[in-house]
């Protein structure tokens, strides 16, 4: 069975998405030992794109606009052909992940040999404490369970395809969805295309199987730096407004604040 990594990178106005997936391809090898491919819109001549098995060109598709809380402005939000995951990928296993998700250990290797067929998180937490992700875990007017697209894990099968042509149907009739659900926000994204997916696909039960640890998050407003391969800081302001921070090693996660992180790979 063949395994490799995936991952969706289409520049905005702001960030430079196309860098951080090349740096984590090297962190995906380094740690996971599989292929990697990207799905791009990047000139074809563009140096880092060497820095991957396999390039797959593809159409940027928007989901809307974000505001982003450490650029202090609104961006272009392409996040809506992640659900075309299933048939760009190029391998019978696929490790679907961010470009902001780092990968510091060998932590995803459990889920590649789960006997799964597909996986991803079903909640998020702050590694600092400082903000409750009990909002961020539901969704909706109905509060419903969020799973997080940040990191996904399929094997070719009845069962993820379904969850992945579900995903599309969602995106295409996205405002059908939202006003189902009753979601504030107008912007697609694909936590919630997810979320609703698995629960259709598994019969409205809200019960399916994850990953089994939570996704470990650093927030926009905190920074990120890095002291020592696979270390890093988090400086943050805690309830009491006192200056604090923390160091992680050798744990994997998902930065939040892309600024941060395009910083931090720049002085690499």
């Amino acid at each position: 069975m063949t395994t490799g990594a995936l991952i969706f990178a289409f520049n905005n106005e702001s960030t430079d998405y196309v860098a951080m997936a090349e740096w984590s391809a090297r962190n995906i090898r380094r740690h996971l030992n599989i292929p990697t491919a990207i799905v791009t819109d990047a000139n074809p001549k563009d140096p880092r794109l060497a820095g991957f098995d396999q390039v797959i060109p593809a159409t940027a598709s928007a989901g809307g606009t974000r505001w982003f809380e450490d650029y202090q402005a609104t961006v272009t939000w392409h996040n809506a052909g992640r659900t075309d995951a299933y048939t760009l990928s190029p391998w019978d296993q696929t490790l679907v992940l961010d470009a902001d998700y780092v990968v510091a250990s060998d932590q995803l290797k459990a889920v590649l040999n789960s006997d799964q067929e597909f996986l991803a998180h079903a909640a998020a937490y702050d590694i600092t404490g400082t903000n409750n992700f009990a909002g961020l875990n539901r969704y909706g007017e109905y509060h419903m369970p969020m799973s997080w697209a940040t990191v996904m894990m399929f094997r070719r099968s009845t069962h993820a395809e379904l969850i992945f042509d579900c995903m599309q149907m969602i995106r295409d009739n996205w405002r059908h969805y939202k006003d189902l659900y009753q979601i504030a926000s107008a912007t697609y994204r694909n936590d919630h295309a997810l979320s609703i997916a698995l629960n259709i696909v598994n019969g409205q039960t809200l019960q399916h199987t994850s990953i089994p640890w939570s996704l470990a998050s650093v927030t926009p407003e905190h920074v990120l730096t890095r002291t020592a391969k696979d270390c890093y800081r988090i400086d943050y302001v805690d309830q009491d407004k006192r200056p604090r921070w923390t160091t992680i090693k050798n744990q994997d996660f998902h930065a939040m604040g892309k600024s941060h992180l395009e910083k931090l790979i720049e002085t690499r």
